[in-house]
């Protein structure tokens, strides 16, 4: 049975469980779970992280902990009772592990590395802290170590700042506001600001000495020296080294390392010099012999200096080497380093041995405490310290030092009777009162033990040798009086011996008779002479002598001669014990001297302050026993020198002495009576302050008034309690009587003098101090009265004195700070004095900082949710006297500019933030009655207008993101929280006194605005959150945006019909929330839009301005990352639920289905543009949005905007051509005018003739960059003409050179033809603009189908890819998948002329074979019906599918939708004939080619008849006699006889070409191909008796053949004029002659094998695709070698097993397997050599079963089309007669064919393919602004949503009408026939035109080479007004084309008629864009 739990309510889990038993609860290791019930070893419960999930778990898996529970019951909180840092441990610990793994995600490892270290240290601290063995100061270090770190972690992370209180997180809610952000503030500066330290520390290690030669100990000496004032600030660090050069010590790094500390700030500068003076130990001379002498003396070596300066990096100076000097002359060794620092190189040079000292030196900051802690290693292993001398800058109480610092300076010695000067050595020693020398008291330095006696180094051959070594005497205190000093001077002797001879002495005591010691400074000792074996050891034998030539001289003229010789030292006293100061002993003393009191009180004030802290208890005695010795003689003098004394302690140098003063008080005063006299002479002072002309003594008295006060109060009772409280009454009076003098003081102004205001502000500044000691006597409320009645005599004129002011707040700051305002009682007295100063001071705008930082202080006094009646009542007090003034002040601020320097800008945001969080404050401390109070405090409604609206205002700064700084969350939803209250207070007064006929727009439309920016905060998306900071604000403080929703729709529905004022400037905020993905907040928001739509349509009777609103608003919200596919979803299904029933539903559908269908192709795009490369996905998600701007929402700007987006993108993936097509979209939009354009994008302010032309020289360039030359001829031409109009003869010069160049581009490099690729996108997975839909790709250079197929596969990394080409069925459609399907398709140009006129270059066919093409083509072979294996062509179709695009390729993007597919079936026959036909055609290229040299060798026409010949020889076209011209076949196909009958004549065609063929060959081949040649005519007779030929006849064979001048290689891609669409379906068989085919298909049958041998000698390409594509024809074997197959079949085409029997393995795979690959390309991959369009024939039968081939609006001779320009031809005259006498068409000019052949011609129609149903959008699209006559498609109209998204990008739209209206080709029929056939050029009629109509080029019928074919129901569309054809006199439309006379008369007298004019749409200006 389960049982609720009683203390079993927490724990963590120890063990993962993963829940298989039933009612299982999965858990991890580590989780925290609640447990709510137990039973039989198992617990019921839920995991903190997830508390919605309940299960049960075992109860062993659970480690318990201590918790305590909040709310018992269903909804019980428990809260573990560990240490709060412990809690936020374990939970930022649980939260930077997810974030951790990121890192390493993202490659961030360096972090990554570093919060690993830090998390570990974490998981250290927390496991001693857990043990709890911690003593209290350990586990507050350990706390500061945790605290330091979780900040650290949580700004890398980017984490929120945790407030904290003593290493404790804090509850916003526990204290007040202003309170948090001090808390936030203190850790921000913290984190910002690194404190800087006072005091500085440097660290040395000496490492070694490199010199060359050394052989002696050394000894070297440290010490910090003063360049500036010349002299050493530190002591001396000592260390010796050995003979090596290495110190004597190694294993006491104290002897070699030392810290000098206490340096301060104003030491760390250039002038501060590391000294280093280096000491040898040996010989007198360094190179003397080793015997020479044994005695070893000191002397000088060397000496290496260093700026401190050198340090102040910060680096730690590892491995320095200082160069070591030596002096010229010894007599120079003292100054030595004062010589290098002046850089006085004639006295010093490098020591001979080149020295060297490597020492390690680190700067460290920081207090020496500090130091410790954080480099503890250096102090654990052992460091000398080595101290400044003298004092350090602070004076610290108990600091015990008595060292005396002496000097040996220099020395003034006689010869001797010597020839040379003498070698001095002084010895020292010190000397007690016993004449005992002091042991070990002489320190050399910090490093080496102090020692008993100093031996001085030797100067050679000196009498006045200067030494300046600086020696420490730590003498106690205790053996300071009677001792002396004793210098004892020897001579050393550099004979052998090495004697050392004493030759004089001197002394010097320590301590003066009169108990003062050796005064500081320099001293001039008396050297006495003495012989060698004089006996010093008793003392009293020279005591008595003089021992200063000071005092002998005083006292002794008459023996000055006797004393020549001199020593000098200079003494330096550090003691906190023994004074130097005579005065100072003289006032101690004074009982022994009355009668001097009064001139030692006077001298108090010239003694040095550290003699009197010295002696400072000592001293107070002594005042106050001289205060109750005679109070009335000393009382004055003794209360000035009190004053003196408590001054001297505000010094900074004697701060820390206070304590010891307060203990003194406490503790040591006794002057029970001393209140009477104190008070006594303090009100003296402050009644004379009025009167007093110098006021300086009264401002030092009125600065010690707390001390004074403290001595007061202690005096007081001291004598309460030895009297049992006598006088208390006469007390209080002496107070009152005190302040009243004060008060009066007070009010007085100053009249002119400043000095009476100076004195004020000296006592403001004191006076708070004195309340805690008033308290300590008097009544709180007593003392609140006293210092309400001191401060309110103040004089409130504010321009009196500006410091006074500012010193007057200073005094109320202090005042709020006290003990005394803490009390509720005082404060409430205090509080109305306190509100008028700083409401005077906030008013003014003067003194805010601490206005500010007093505010902080009273709300920190007031606890959150205090419902104490005081409190209530102070916060009534507060509103009444601050808000206003507040929310003015916050105002003000704001709005003022932002200071320069980041000083002042601080300083400006400290102060912002503090008066906010005071507002804050304030506001949340106001309950119901507040407000109420408030808002009927307001007279008029003005006044709470003006209020709200300032308030509102004030809102909207508070929630900017620069209020606080980003980490600060906490503090940002602790101030949203009191706004959201606040609001909701304030909306109910905002219903009440401003609707209806009190409306006022300004306030409801300030409220709103709030609201909404409100719900935007970042602080407040809580999606963007953790899950535990998520459920954390959840709990505290709920969802707030929703809240705010609830408010802004509850508002909106007060509104009634004001509503109208806010549409539409609310429809952008409103959507800008509903964005918000919060389901809550959209379901209340989203039903606004309902309403103003319904306002809108009374108002207006449509909602235009809604939806124009909503479109704009779109674009730019969701391209900022807001919105998703659910809020699509959510907005669709609410508005059309909440439009059902409304009489406007169907326009409101409308206007919803437009949003949703824009919602959806920006939800794509910005999909899309997170990908980081630009792809297909990017551009055609950017063309699609771009053509839905256009064509559905006319909104102009934003299709601008998006043109330059999209040609940014084909910038950057350098697609140049797609680029100048995509910017062209605006060129065509603006006109050549001087109208003035504004800035726009990144085009200046500008004319639009100005912006047009650089339009376009962005495009020539793009054009020429992407190799379409043709192009950027026209717009040359077009920026040439405007040049040419104004006379810019310069700039005209550079266009033609420009165009020129591009001429010579055209002919000169090479361009690579493209492949396209069709690309079919299945699935719902795919965006919405590929969904279902097929597209032609243009692909990149050097792209064949494997690497575009796997390019889309990247693009696309989850698609399928579909392995047949068969039209996938709806379950594909509608699958939640992608599939993709890819072949190669070829493309079929829709012009032509070029392509088949003779003498056109290739490299300029080879444009318009690729470029405009709307129509691709894809064929599948496959067998009908039974296959023969005999001969497989009798049942081998073709299915044939033609592709038309929405736009031309190129255009503004590499791929277009297919718009329409038509499938057609061809019949063995027919395939047959085209095969035939082009490889007749390609024979008579190669052969005109090689007739006029253009070829380099002969290989290709060789492999061309030999794969001709040899497969006819071996059964090629004989397959085809064998399946069509049996008589079985011609009886079951009746209706083919036409058809047999054109068979039959290309095959006696193909005879008569490779006749002509060998005899050019013949004349052309090498020798050594004389063989082939031979066995090629044996091979041909062969094939002409199979075809029963004998001889042609002589017409034919006496006519000179007449080649067309073409280009060998033929392009696969092409193909002949296209056919008219019909519609999309599959006809199962058309009438004969309908359907010209491109492919063939190659069967090993029918090919030889000499065929392929000589395509492999030649290396030509014969074989695979191009062979393919020059014989396309089912296996023909005439016609086909082994390696050709159509790259249809093999890779696009379903080649099932009904294709040849003996293709290749590879190719009988079934209809679904089949490749969609190309096959490899031999040796010509990149250039493919198809068959030239022109050089194929297209026969397009109309027979009875057909449909209309053209356009029935066009005539006859309009739908006539010559298939060849060849002067080649055997076609018959009579059958083209009959054909055009038949009226349906007229047929090409042909020449004569033989008689015998009686097939009919052949009917070839071409018009523009266009679909049935093409849409007006879709052919010409609205212009932006509708005019009132617009041209329309009539009767059609297409309004579907699916193909929105692929409409054209409409650039026909945006221009003018086209100036080419066909592009079939017109000629008549020539019915004679001639000996030799000759092209009858067709005579083109001029079309009639109207209006502004462009004519027709008369020269040409080839589309201009740019072009977009916009087609509307087979009518031809306009050509873009940018490039479309100019009326002038100029040569013809690019590229020139010589074109022979036509005749010009039309056979059978018919004359072509142009239609008529179309109405051309009007180009829209795009305003000011």
């Amino acid at each position: 049975m389960w049982i609720p739990t009683e203390h079993e309510k927490y724990g963590v889990v120890i063990a993962s469980f993963r829940g298989t038993v039933p009612y299982g609860l999965s858990l991890e290791i580590g989780d925290t779970v609640q447990i709510l019930e137990k039973c039989d070893g198992w617990y019921r419960g839920f995991a903190l992280k997830n508390p919605n999930i309940k299960g049960i778990f075992p109860s062993s898996y659970v480690h318990l902990k201590n918790a305590c529970v909040k709310n018992k019951g269903q909804f019980e909180m428990v809260i573990p009772t560990e240490d709060s840092v412990i809690t936020e441990m374990t939970s930022t610990l649980r939260d930077w592990g997810t974030m951790w793994k990121q890192l390493y995600v993202r490659n961030e490892g360096d972090l990554f590395h570093r919060l690993w270290h830090i998390m570990n240290e974490i998981l250290d601290l927390r496991r001693q802290v857990l043990v709890g063995h911690l003593t209290h100061d350990r586990m507050k270090d350990v706390k500061r170590h945790i605290t330091a770190r979780l900040d650290w972690g949580n700004e890398q992370l980017g984490l929120d700042l945790v407030p904290r209180k003593e290493y404790a997180m804090v509850d916003p809610e526990d204290i007040s506001i202003t309170e948090l952000y001090r808390l936030m503030e203190h850790r921000h500066r913290k984190k910002d600001t690194p404190v800087q330290a006072s005091s500085h520390h440097l660290f040395v290690q000496m490492k070694s000495l490199m010199c060359s030669n050394l052989g002696e100990e050394l000894e070297v000496i440290f010490s910090l020296f003063d360049s500036k004032e010349n002299r050493p600030i530190s002591e001396r660090f000592f260390l010796r080294l050995n003979r090596n050069g290495l110190p004597k010590a190694p294993d006491k790094p104290e002897r070699h390392c030392s810290l000098f500390v206490d340096l301060g700030s104003s030491e760390l500068r250039k002038d501060i010099y590391i000294t280093v003076h280096i000491i040898r130990i040996g010989r007198m001379g360094a190179g003397e012999k080793k015997n020479a002498c044994s005695v070893q003396y000191r002397r000088p070596f060397g000496c290496a200096v260093l700026s401190i300066a050198d340090l102040l990096t910060g680096e730690t100076k590892d491995d320095l080497v200082l160069k070591v000097y030596m002096c010229n002359t010894e007599s120079e060794w003292y100054q030595i380093h004062e010589n290098i620092i002046k850089k006085l190189n004639a006295r010093y040079n490098l020591t001979g041995s080149n020295a060297g000292l490597a020492v390690s030196l680190q700067l460290l900051h920081g207090d020496i405490e500090q130091i410790r802690r954080e480099y503890s290693s250096v102090f654990s292993h052992g460091v000398s310290i080595t101290r400044k001398l003298g004092f350090s800058d602070i004076i610290m109480p108990g600091e015990m030092r008595n060292d005396l610092y002496i000097t040996v300076e220099r020395g003034e010695f006689e010869k001797g009777g010597k020839s040379v000067a003498r070698n001095v050595e002084v010895t020292m020693f010190i000397v007690d009162s016993n004449g005992q020398p002091l042991k070990d008291f002489i320190s050399f330095g910090s490093g080496e033990p102090p020692a008993s006696e100093y031996h001085s180094f030797v100067l050679y051959h000196n009498n006045s040798p200067r030494w300046s070594e600086l020696l420490k005497l730590p003498i106690p205190v205790d053996k300071f009086r009677g001792s002396h000093i004793r210098f004892e001077f020897r001579h050393c002797s550099t004979k052998e011996k090495g004697e050392k001879k004493l030759f004089g002495f001197s002394f010097v005591p320590l301590m003066q008779e009169d108990g003062r010691t050796l005064p500081d400074g320099t001293h001039e000792l008396i050297v006495h002479k003495c012989e060698e074996n004089t006996n010093l050891q008793d003392t009293t034998r020279y005591l008595k002598l003089p021992f200063s030539k000071v005092i002998f001289l005083g006292n002794n003229n008459q023996t000055m001669k006797a004393t020549k010789e001199s020593f000098w030292i200079t003494s330096f006293l550090c003691s906190t014990k023994l004074t130097q100061n005579g005065d100072m002993l003289d006032l101690l003393k004074w009982r022994t001297h009355p009668d001097k009191i009064t001139g030692c009180l006077s001298k108090l004030k010239e003694i040095d302050g550290s003699e009197i802290v010295k002696f400072l208890q000592d001293t107070l005695d002594t005042l106050f026993g001289i205060l109750d010795e005679n109070s009335q003689k000393y009382g004055s003098k003794v209360f000035d020198s009190l004053v003196h004394i408590i001054n001297l302690l505000q010094d900074s140098k004697f701060h820390h002495f206070k304590p010891v003063m307060d203990t003194y008080i406490e503790s040591h005063f006794a002057g029970a009576l001393a209140y009477r006299d104190l008070i006594k002479v303090l009100k003296w002072y402050v009644d004379r302050i009025t009167e007093a002309e110098r006021q300086e003594h009264i401002q030092e008295v009125l600065k010690a008034q707390e001390y004074i006060f403290k001595y007061i109060v202690q005096s007081r009772r001291l004598f309460s309690l030895a009297t049992g409280g006598q006088n208390e009454e006469e007390f209080r009076c002496c107070i009152q009587e005190l302040l009243m003098s004060v008060r009066f003081f007070l009010s007085q102004e100053s009249k002119g003098t400043g000095a009476l205001s100076q004195s004020q502000a000296v006592f403001l500044s004191s006076f708070p101090a004195v309340y805690s000691e008033l308290l300590k006597l008097f009544d709180v409320r007593e003392v609140a009265n006293l210092v309400q009645d001191t401060l309110g005599s103040l004089p409130t004129i504010m321009h009196v004195d500006d410091s006074l002011q500012a010193i007057k707040l200073q005094c109320i700051g202090k005042t709020v700070e006290s003990q005394l305002y803490t009390n509720p009682d005082s404060r409430y007295i205090l509080l109305p004095v306190v509100l008028h100063h700083l409401h005077i001071h906030l008013q003014e705008q003067k003194d805010l900082i601490m206005c500010a930082r007093i505010l902080s202080n009273v709300f920190c006094l007031i606890k959150k949710n205090s419902s104490e009646k005081s409190v209530l009542e102070e916060i009534d007090v507060i509103v009444a006297s601050l808000l206003d003034i507040l929310l003015r002040t916050i105002l003000e601020i704001t709005s003022r500019p932002q200071a320069s320097s980041s000083a002042m800008r601080l300083q400006f945001q400290d102060v912002t933030g503090e008066f906010v969080a005071c507002l804050l404050s304030l506001l949340r401390q106001m309950t119901d009655r507040h407000y109420q109070q408030l808002l009927n405090s307001f007279s008029t409604k003005e006044e709470l207008r003006d209020f709200l609206l300032q308030i509102f205002t004030v809102f909207r700064i508070l929630i900017r993101p620069e209020m606080f700084p980003k980490d600060w969350t906490v503090m940002r939803l602790v101030a949203n929280n009191v706004i959201i209250t606040t609001v909701l207070y304030l909306s109910d007064a905002l219903r009440k006194n401003f609707l209806n006929e009190n409306f006022d727009y300004k306030i409801w439309d300030s409220y709103f605005y709030l609201a909404v920016i409100f719900i935007n905060q970042l602080c407040l998306q809580l999606e963007m959150f953790t899950p535990s900071k998520k459920k954390k604000v959840l709990e505290k403080y709920g969802d707030m945006r929703v809240t705010m929703g609830c408010e802004i729709f509850s508002m909106w529905q007060n509104l009634g019909e004001h509503k109208l004022h806010f549409i539409p400037a609310l429809i952008g905020p409103f959507l800008e929330v509903t964005l918000i993905p919060q389901p809550d907040l959209r379901n209340v928001m989203i039903p606004i839009f309902h309403d103003m739509m319904d306002w809108e349509q009374r108002r207006s009777g449509n909602f235009k301005q809604v939806e124009a609103k909503l479109i704009d608003k779109l674009d730019s919200l969701m391209s900022e990352g807001k919105g998703d596919e659910t809020y699509r979803e959510l907005f669709n299904s609410i508005l059309l639920k909440k439009i059902e029933r409304e009489t406007w539903r169907e326009s409101g559908v409308s206007l919803i289905a437009t949003v949703t269908r824009l919602m959806e192709r920006l939800l794509d795009y910005r999909d899309c543009m997170k990908i980081g490369e630009v792809d297909g996905k990017k551009i055609g998600c950017t063309v699609s949005l771009l053509n839905f701007y256009k064509t559905e929402l006319n909104k102009e700007e934003m299709y601008i905007r998006y043109i330059h987006k999209l040609y940014d993108l084909h910038l950057k993936a350098q697609n140049f051509t797609e680029a100048a097509y995509t910017l062209l979209l605006y060129d065509e939009l603006l006109e050549w005018s001087d109208r003035p354009l504004r800035e726009f994008l990144t085009y200046p302010m500008q004319t639009e003739w100005q912006r047009k032309e650089h339009l376009h020289l962005t495009i020539i360039q793009n054009f020429d960059r992407g190799k379409c030359w043709e192009n950027g001829i026209i717009l040359c031409r077009k920026i040439a003409e405007q040049y040419e109009s104004y006379y810019d003869y310069r700039n005209l010069s550079k266009m033609r050179m420009m165009e020129a160049s591009l001429y010579d581009k055209i002919m000169d490099q090479q361009r690579l033809e493209p492949e396209f690729f069709r690309v079919g996108f299945y699935g719902k997975k795919f965006p919405f603009f590929l969904r279902n839909k097929e597209f032609v790709c243009r692909g990149h250079d050097y792209e064949r189908l494997e690497a575009f197929q796997q390019r889309m596969l990247n693009e696309f990394p989850h698609a399928i890819a579909m392995q047949h080409a068969n039209q996938p069925d709806e379950t594909i459609f509608q699958a939640e998948a992608q599939y993709l399907q890819i072949y190669a398709v070829t493309p079929i140009p829709e012009s032509q002329e070029v392509l088949q006129r003779e003498g056109v270059p290739d490299n300029i066919k080879s444009f318009y074979k690729v470029n405009h093409i709307w129509k691709f083509r894809y064929d599948r072979p496959f067998h009908k019906g039974t296959k023969d294996k005999e001969n497989e062509f009798k049942s081998l179709w073709v299915e044939r599918t033609s592709l038309y695009l929405v736009q031309s390729l190129p255009g503004i993007s590499r791929w277009f939708e297919v718009e329409k597919r038509e499938v057609v079936e061809m019949s063995p026959l027919e395939n047959a004939i085209e095969v035939l036909e082009n490889k007749n055609q390609q024979l008579k290229t190669l052969i005109s080619q090689c007739q006029t040299r253009q070829m380099q060798n002969i290989n290709p026409l060789t492999m061309c008849l030999n794969g001709v010949i040899d497969a006819a020889v071996n059964g090629g076209v004989s397959r085809y006699q064998e399946a069509f011209f049996v008589k079985d076949y011609i009886l079951s196909h009746p209706e083919d006889g036409e058809k047999i009958a054109r068979l039959r004549e290309l095959m006696l065609e193909q005879a008569q070409i490779l006749e002509f063929g060998l005899a050019v060959h013949e004349k052309f081949v090498p020798q050594d191909m004389r063989p082939l040649h031979k066995k090629l005519v044996d091979q041909f007779f062969v094939m002409k008796s199979s075809f029963g030929i004998q001889e042609f006849p002589a017409c034919i064979q006496a006519s000179p053949v007449h080649f067309p001048n073409g280009s060998p290689r033929v392009c696969r891609n092409s193909a002949p004029a296209s056919m008219s669409p019909d519609g999309t379906r599959v006809i199962p068989r058309r009438s004969p002659l309908s359907y010209p085919a491109v492919n063939r298909y190659s069967s090993s049958s029918l090919s030889s094998q000499a065929s392929a041998e000589v395509s492999n000698i030649t290396g030509q390409s014969e074989s695979s695709d191009e062979v393919f594509n020059m014989q396309p024809s089912p296996s023909t074997s005439s016609l086909s070698s082994t390696h050709s197959a159509s790259p249809n079949v093999t890779s696009s085409a379903p080649s099932s097993a009904r294709a040849s029997p003996l293709l290749s393995d590879k190719h009988k795979h079934s209809r679904e397997n089949s490749c969609l690959s190309p096959r490899d390309r031999p040796c010509s991959a990149i250039y493919p050599t198809p068959v030239e369009p022109s050089q194929r024939m297209l026969f397009n039968h109309i027979g009875d079963g057909a449909l209309p081939r053209s356009d029935p609006n066009l005539s006859a001779p309009e739908k006539a089309v010559n298939p060849t320009p060849s002067s080649w031809s055997l076609d018959s005259g009579k059958e083209a007669k009959n054909m055009s006498d038949s009226g349906k068409l007229i047929s090409p000019p042909v020449p004569p064919r033989p008689t015998q052949t009686a097939s009919p011609a052949r009917h070839t129609t071409s018009v523009s393919p266009s679909p049935a149903g093409r849409s007006p959008l879709k052919g010409s699209v609205q212009s932006f602004t509708p005019s009132p006559v617009e041209y329309n498609s009539p009767g059609l109209s297409s309004n579907s949503p699916v193909l929105s998204g692929s409409y054209s990008s409409g650039i026909s739209s945006l221009s003018r009408c086209s100036t080419s209206e066909t592009s079939g080709f017109e000629n008549q029929a020539n019915e004679q026939s001639v000996p030799v056939p000759v092209p009858v050029p067709v005579p083109v009629p001029v079309p009639s035109f109207s209006g502004s109509e462009e004519p027709v080029r008369k020269e040409s019928k080839t589309p201009p080479p740019y072009s977009v074919y916009e087609r509307t129901l087979r009518r031809p569309v306009p050509l873009p007004h940018s490039l479309s054809i100019p009326v002038t006199s100029e040569p013809p439309a690019l590229p020139p084309k010589p074109l022979a006379a036509r005749s010009s008369h039309l056979e059978n007298g018919t004359r072509r008629t142009e239609p008529g004019p179309r109405p051309r749409p009007l180009p829209r200006k795009v305003s000011q864009l």
